[in-house]
């Protein structure tokens, strides 16, 4: 195992912690008519689009903004991994990697969206808080780390 793959190991370590708390950390308050106010994270605003019945909706952010993100993570462990030895195993991950990089930004686009949404409302305003630069900075790292990975591997 080389000292680049313990680092790499060890930053996606971290990486992992700051998506998660992404997840849970506030993102961002909305103010409809500047007396009601609603605190959002991702995890929060996903149960409230299920709760309200927003099934499809709730199903597209769940997957870009949650699944997608712990499965590019896991595959990245994988590819890190020191018993991924085999060229034909780490040949399909690099792969499965290639195929899901073309999604990669869907969720930071998912979070973008919500918050033009919010912006264009005439009788809202939206305040930024700390979860939604944690996310993006979560996000950031995984692309990092897959470009390494993958020049790694394209050297070996």
């Amino acid at each position: 195992m080389t000292n680049t793959s313990t680092q790499l190991r060890w930053l996606l370590v971290i990486t992992s912690l700051l998506l998660i708390a992404g997840f849970v950390m506030p993102m961002m308050t909305i103010t409809k008519f500047m007396m009601v106010s609603n605190s959002f994270s991702i995890m929060s605003g996903i149960w409230q689009l299920l709760q309200d019945g927003q099934f499809f909706i709730f199903i597209i952010v769940a997957c870009f903004s949650i699944v997608l993100p712990l499965a590019k993570i896991s595959l990245l462990f994988n590819l890190l991994h020191p018993n991924t030895t085999h060229p034909n195993q780490r040949k399909k991950l690099l792969q499965l990697m290639h195929d899901y990089g073309r999604w990669a930004m869907l969720d930071v686009m998912v979070v973008a969206i919500l918050i033009v949404t919010v912006k264009l409302g005439a009788i809202a305003s939206i305040q930024v808080h700390s979860g939604l630069y944690i996310f993006g900075l979560a996000v950031l790292l995984i692309m990092f780390i897959t470009h390494q990975v993958v020049n790694m591997h394209d050297k070996q």
